[in-house]
């Protein structure tokens, strides 16, 4: 087993009904993450250099910022957590303030969001040798010359073997079916 990421909505409930898990809508195919996904968005608190999505920003010219706060929302279980964990009344106040401060940042994202994955497709697509644009790295936990290779090719089976591409098209997917469904805030969460 490994870390997966997920997408969290502020209408949870709604949006994974019945039917969003009925395998005739395929909505799993259509929408997931790899877990590749998920060591790419972790890529910042582990390599030394400059992490891959920092560079794609910077290689595509689009502000990656917005894909970076949502992992800033706090999850309920950790927040309990660090609350029970806090040695003074002081620190559970400042870690409250805190996790209401870093939810009220991402309240209404969706649209920010949306744009940002957006761009980044259309410009990746005009991208034909990415990995040969991405920083040697001597922690290849990606497998970079696979999975950012082939941007416009859909490699996997919508969680298995995703490249970037296929991850990113997901990711898209994903938010325009929450938008309609009424979502305005969305956010990462492990597990």
């Amino acid at each position: 087993m490994g870390l997966d990421i997920h997408i969290g909505t502020n209408n949870h409930e709604e949006l994974y009904s019945a039917e969003y898990y009925d395998e005739k809508n395929g909505y799993f195919n259509k929408h997931s993450l790899s877990r590749t996904f998920c060591n790419f968005m972790c890529r910042q608190n582990v390599v030394g250099h400059e992490p891959e999505l920092d560079q794609i920003g910077k290689i595509t010219g689009v502000d990656i910022l917005p894909i970076y706060e949502l992992e800033s929302y706090p999850e309920e279980e950790g927040l309990e957590f660090f609350i029970e964990t806090a040695e003074s009344e002081e620190e559970r106040q400042r870690i409250l303030g805190k996790a209401e401060e870093d939810k009220a940042k991402l309240q209404g994202n969706i649209d920010q969001v949306i744009k940002t994955i957006t761009e980044l497709i259309e410009k990746l697509n005009s991208i034909d040798n990415l990995p040969s644009l991405l920083l040697p790295t001597n922690y290849d936990s990606l497998n970079n010359q696979e999975y950012f290779a082939d941007f416009k090719v859909d490699k996997g089976q919508g969680y298995i073997d995703n490249n970037f591409g296929q991850d990113l098209r997901n990711f898209n997917r994903f938010l325009e079916f929450a938008k309609e469904r009424g979502t305005t805030t969305i956010w990462f969460n492990y597990g």
